[in-house]
Formats: structure tokens, C-alpha cells, sequence
């Protein structure tokens, strides 16, 4: 089955088996701790994303090699795969470490299906997200790739009502642009968000239930 390209993708085989995430634990932040001490939120831990998605017939694994990452989306009542999400963990002198977010790819099958984009494409991003946290990363990055104006605006709503905001439109009219193609293989939307600021924006998604 084709899949629907969502941004640039790379990662190197073999893959290390899935992860157990089994071992997380629940992280509290106070909110406006200068106004109360008595109110705080709930980060999302990645037994609470996991668990989630199996509520909804998704079953989500984290493979790891090295600084690289995929996470596979399967339907829990077909075992065919949904979806899927590659990366890297990079390590930059001035910026610590960045969650670099390469590629998200759902099938045509879930494309048709009303949760696709922001239901399975958001528990994925999930994983990613709580997975950088967990690797002490700050920021998260992605390119959303313009492949045709109509999708490019798809994509760009979907990470913007995620928690991503815009930090540079790459066209490839300058040579600022070629050192971004270099990286991302393509031009599009430069996006980035806080990877804490997201779990707390996604709290109440996952953690409702606890």
C-alpha cells in the first residue's frame, strides 16, 4: 500500500527492536506558581499516550538506532499499519539537543478516515514529542514540505494547531534557503515548537482518563 508523503524521510536500517515504555513515570508542572501553589497540570507520561491510543484501536511502538527513531501506527483490530514517523535526536553547540521531526506518513486507507490527521497523526506526533522530552530535548523542528500548494496548507494548519509555529518559509530563492534544503531535502513551512509547552497544550487529550 502507497502512502501519503507528509515531509522529507530518511532513516537508516537495521532498527533496534521496540522500546518498553513501561519504566515512565508522570511528571506534575505548576501553572502560574507566582499566582497559586495548589493548582498544577499533568504532563502526559508515554504509558498515558500508549494507553490512549489503545482506546481508540492503536498500537503504537518507538524503535530506536542511535540518535534515529520510528514510530509505526497499527490498527489493533486489522494489524495493518496506519501510519508512521521517523527523526533524529540532534546536538547543536549553542541549542542542546533539538528534536528533529523528518517525516510523518499515513496511508491512503487512513487518509480517508475522519481521525486520520488529527487523531492518529496526533498520537504519533505524541510519542515523538514525548520521546524528545524524555531525551532532554527543548526544541522540536520540521519542515513542512511543499509538494502542492493545496496540501502544503494542510500541513501547516495540522502542526500549527498542534502547538508548532512558523519560523521561516523556504522557497529556494536564496542561499539562506540552500542551507535548509540541505537538511530537509525540499522546500515548505520552517516550523518549531517547545516540546514541554506541548505536552502541557496536550495534556487534557491524554491524561483525561487517568
Amino acid at each position: 500500500m502507497k502512502s501519503a508523503p507528509i515531509s522529507k524521510s530518511f532513516i537508516p536500517n537495521p532498527i533496534t527492536p521496540p522500546t518498553s515504555f513501561n519504566h515512565q513515570t508522570n511528571l506534575k508542572t505548576p501553572i502560574n506558581s507566582s499566582k497559586t501553589d495548589n493548582q498544577i497540570i499533568q504532563k502526559p507520561s508515554m504509558s498515558d499516550i500508549l494507553e490512549s491510543s489503545k482506546a481508540q484501536n492503536l498500537d503504537l511502538q518507538l524503535q530506536t538506532a542511535g540518535p534515529f527513531f520510528r514510530i509505526t501506527a497499527k490498527s489493533l483490530e486489522t494489524n495493518k499499519v496506519l501510519g508512521k514517523a521517523e527523526g533524529m535526536i540532534r546536538v547543536w553547540w549553542n541549542k542542546g539537543k533539538i528534536l528533529h521531526l523528518d517525516s510523518i506518513k499515513l496511508t491512503r486507507e487512513t487518509l480517508g478516515m475522519d481521525r486520520s490527521v488529527f487523531g492518529i497523526g496526533l498520537f504519533i506526533g505524541a510519542v515523538m514529542i514525548r520521546y524528545g522530552y524524555d531525551c532532554g530535548c527543548k526544541t522540536a523542528e520540521l519542515l513542512a514540505i511543499n509538494d502542492s500548494d493545496i496540501y502544503h496548507a494542510k500541513l501547516v494548519k495540522f502542526y500549527r494547531r498542534i502547538g508548532f509555529e512558523t519560523v521561516y518559509e523556504v522557497t529556494g530563492s536564496s542561499m539562506v534557503d540552500l542551507a535548509h534544503m540541505l537538511v530537509w531535502g525540499g522546500v515548505g513551512t520552517r516550523m518549531d515548537a517547545n516540546v514541554e509547552r506541548l505536552l502541557l497544550k496536550w495534556c487534557t487529550r491524554f491524561t483525561a482518563n487517568i
